[in-house]
């Protein structure tokens, strides 16, 4: 599980569609009050910027003409457990991020470069 945190645009239809999926994981998983410190530590999660995220995904499907039905609500942090608490204000790093999602797909990557060359 992670979130990207790039820019959806440039993101291919699987690793949309992926994000979106792993942002309604993710809730769940903070709501059950499991631990997400390994999460945040990775760079694979931002717990504030959670629904943010899914909202800016789901616009990006819409514009590309996917049907959503999964809304989100605010992960409830009360079940935070002590020790993740510190945790909660984890950033990712955009750019490790968009340099590891860019090496890892070709699609993304494609679409990267068309909108920076003004195609997309």
């Amino acid at each position: 599980m992670r979130m990207w945190c790039v820019d959806p645009e440039i993101m291919c239809r699987n690793h949309l569609l992926g994000e979106h999926f792993e942002t309604h994981m993710f809730l769940s998983h903070i709501n059950s009050g499991k631990g997400f410190r390994g999460y945040v530590t990775g760079n694979k999660l931002e717990v504030l910027s959670l629904v943010n995220r899914h909202d800016e995904l789901v616009e990006e499907m819409k514009r590309r003409g996917y049907n959503h039905k999964s809304p989100i609500d605010e992960p409830d942090l009360r079940l935070v457990r002590n020790d993740q608490e510190e945790y909660i204000d984890g950033c990712i790093d955009t750019k490790k991020s968009l340099k590891e999602l860019l090496g890892r797909c070709d699609k993304c990557r494609e679409r990267y470069n068309k909108k920076h060359q003004g195609l997309v």
